[in-house]
């Protein structure tokens, strides 16, 4: 930068649910290391989730904006986590009725924003970013490969949803998904209604923006990756993950110190971690199947429950079955509300991941190196799964669908068998090759910091030909 240069000023624009809102996070972390100006939109009960960045950046500056009301959107609500993907589609609709405020607040600046980078649940921020005459990147805190099925599912739209399975002949190795597996943004869209007719055309605005950036890498999603520079017919692709990697030191262990005492004295590999997210609560049935399963198999493991739910208290939603935290006393152990994932899983002793699936559960498991086994439930996970399990070879499926009850025989034994060392060998040790590719990534040299820096690059060069830009921005948006 020469002197009297001024940086580029970005505004960030997260979309409030944990899994998409960290890793927005990081890669801010990363932007203002490089010292880009930035600025971030947030609503009044989300600013606490900025903190740790605020203080670690007094640069960074928040544009705070009161959420507005929508009609099944209780008062007080901002967050996702307070309502589980039931508020997804209030919460964006409300989100849309920012609109003319961020314009505002534009135009009045003394040194407005060069480019947008916003959440894929906002796509309308694309004709956002066209009205201010900026470009818009679109941020994605999942896989490339579920951006591919959910972009050719609404290119398709009429033709995919009759269908009981559905092929997807352009992708790289021509998958395959029953319809109950596709993406719920997309199984979920109700033609003629308003919210929904926002969420498809935000949904089909992503690949028309001016970027793509991803918490993915080449090593886990190249392929699809590719797939989508020759989807949008350039390079402005980026996989800049896994995140998590990149962002601030975190040492939140929290009250949890006894659990981290107790793994120090547990064998190497020998403890599963069992984890299904924020949003979805596992019914009675299913708990009692999981603890039965847990129970038969043998193996020490580490089970995170909710401390609460959205459910009646006498449901049996996330309550354990009576007696079994007695009967596996010393070789289980429970934590019942928020845990240190990251801090567990790459603990020495956890070999093993019984997850959901969501993306961010999927980087934690793979950058800590152990076998996923996989339980998929809803929204983007059974892509996920099948990534994981069809494309790479380093996980195992154990049960599938948010109401599924495995068979607790079955559970054991798939649970006993992959902790005691004797089964799924070769997932294990492909898993472990996976693990240094995506620390590599992140290392000096490494594809996706190389691509992290191509951002800032291209951040640079809006700086550098504003003018320029608006007229290139606008012949990219007609092609």
């Amino acid at each position: 930068m020469s002197a009297g240069e001024q940086p580029p000023h970005v505004l960030i624009f997260p979309y409030p649910a944990q899994g998409h809102l960290l890793p927005l996070l990081d890669l801010t972390h990363q932007l203002s290391l490089r010292n880009l100006i930035i600025t971030i939109i947030t609503t009044p009960k989300n600013l606490s989730t900025l903190s740790p960045l605020l203080s670690a950046h007094p640069n960074i500056h928040t544009l705070i904006l009161p959420l507005p009301p929508h009609p099944k959107l209780p008062p007080g609500v901002e967050n996702v986590k307070e309502l589980g993907n039931a508020g997804n589609l209030p919460i964006i609709s409300a989100l849309f009725k920012l609109y003319d405020r961020i314009i505002q607040w534009f135009r009045s600046h003394h040194n407005p924003p060069v480019a947008l980078i916003s959440d894929f649940f906002l796509g309308w921020t694309l004709r956002l970013a066209n009205h201010i005459q900026i470009p818009r990147f679109a941020f994605f805190s999942s896989g490339a490969f579920l951006t591919a099925v959910t972009a050719y599912c609404w290119d398709n739209l009429d033709a995919v949803k009759n269908l009981q399975v559905v092929e997807f002949p352009d992708l790289p190795g021509t998958p395959s998904l029953k319809e109950e597996h596709l993406p719920s943004t997309f199984r979920k869209y109700r033609e003629s209604d308003p919210d929904w007719e926002l969420i498809k055309d935000g949904m089909m605005a992503n690949l028309l923006s001016y970027g793509c950036i991803f918490n993915s890498l080449e090593a886990l999603e190249g392929d699809y990756l590719d797939h989508l520079k020759r989807k949008m017919g350039h390079g402005r692709v980026y996989g800049v993950g896994p995140l998590s990697l990149l962002g601030p030191e975190k040492s939140f262990r929290g009250d949890q110190s006894d659990v981290f005492d107790w793994l120090n004295g547990c064998p190497h590999g020998s403890v599963l971690y069992v984890c299904f997210g924020s949003q979805k609560s596992m019914n009675r049935q299913q708990m009692e199947a999981l603890a039965s399963g847990l129970e038969k198999s043998m193996a020490r493991f580490i089970w995170v429950v909710k401390a609460g739910t959205t459910h009646p208290v006498d449901s049996g939603y996330e309550v354990l079955p009576d007696g079994f935290e007695e009967r596996v006393e010393g070789r289980g152990r429970v934590i019942r509300g928020w845990a240190p994932q990251v801090a567990l899983l790459s603990h020495r002793a956890v070999g093993g991941f019984l997850s959901h699936c969501g993306w961010n559960s999927v980087l934690e498991g793979i950058v800590s190196g152990i076998l996923i086994l996989a339980w998929p439930m809803e929204a983007d996970q059974f892509v996920n799964e099948k990534l994981l399990v069809d494309d790479l070879g380093v996980a195992v499926r154990v049960c599938v669908g948010a109401d599924s009850v495995p068979d607790s025989d079955d559970l054991g034994r798939v649970i006993g068998e992959s902790m005691n060392g004797v089964a799924h060998e070769e997932k294990k040790k492909k898993a472990g090759e996976l693990k240094r590719k995506a620390v590599a990534a992140v290392e000096g040299g490494g594809r996706s910091l190389q691509e992290l820096e191509e951002l800032v690059n291209e951040l640079w060069k809006l700086q550098g030909t504003k003018s320029a830009m608006v007229d290139v921005y606008g012949e990219q948006q007609t092609t």
